[in-house]
């Protein structure tokens, strides 16, 4: 069971206990985790609420239909004069590979990448273990990044985020699955990234792409 640490007034710090509750009693393995000292009322009335949008609430990339891009999409802002790279394919231990191709057929499978040829922008993998020894697949997008400029507005400061929270009673941590969002049709090809059975490229945001453009519909 997770545990979460909060800042107490006292020199000791407070433990809440989070208990899964599963939206539907039908699908068990489709649970939240909620705070297990909130009073009943509040907690009824948060499971009430949850219950109702359970809709909006995603275990797998077909649970969600995505967005159409012609209301939205990212697109990546290149500088045209400057030479594209083709990264040489790395070597990985089988069951790296057997971790690559697993994510490959998943995302084939969701429709979330396709195969291709030619491309300018070749990237490898990079296979990295979670801390509940899953392996959580990357693409290596150093050269694509370094061709695109940089952002100057800074990223948030940790103690104003914090700052933020001052004075609510609740606060809640979300989880989104990535690879909704399209990318512009002209740039998937960019994203290209090879494997040991040929190579493919993203049709919507992967993780790795830095200062990423938006074109909304009207723009």
């Amino acid at each position: 069971m997770r545990q979460i640490e909060e800042e107490s007034d006292g020199p000791e710090s407070t433990i809440e206990e989070l208990v899964a509750v599963p939206l539907k009693v039908e699908e068990p393995a489709k649970v939240i985790l909620i705070g297990a000292l909130l009073p009943e009322e509040q907690k009824n009335e948060m499971l009430g609420f949850l219950k109702q949008n359970e809709d909006v609430f995603a275990w797998s990339h077909d649970d969600m239909p995505g967005i159409d891009p012609a209301h939205s999409c990212h697109w990546l802002n290149i500088d045209p004069h400057f030479p594209s790279a083709r990264q040489k394919p790395r070597r990985f231990a089988p069951e790296k590979n057997r971790a690559i191709n697993k994510e490959v057929e998943k995302l084939l499978e969701s429709s979330l990448i396709r195969e291709c040829v030619y491309p300018r922008w070749v990237s490898n993998p990079v296979v990295v273990k979670k801390k509940n020894g899953d392996d959580c697949i990357c693409i290596d997008f150093t050269n694509l990044n370094k061709a695109r400029p940089k952002d100057s507005f800074p990223l948030p400061r940790i103690d104003q985020m914090v700052d933020t929270t001052a004075g609510f009673n609740r606060m809640s941590f979300l989880d989104a699955y990535s690879g909704q969002i399209p990318l512009y049709a002209e740039d998937q090809i960019h994203t290209a990234f090879i494997t040991e059975r040929g190579l493919y490229y993203y049709r919507c945001m992967p993780f790795g792409l830095k200062n990423i453009g938006q074109l909304t519909k009207g723009s």
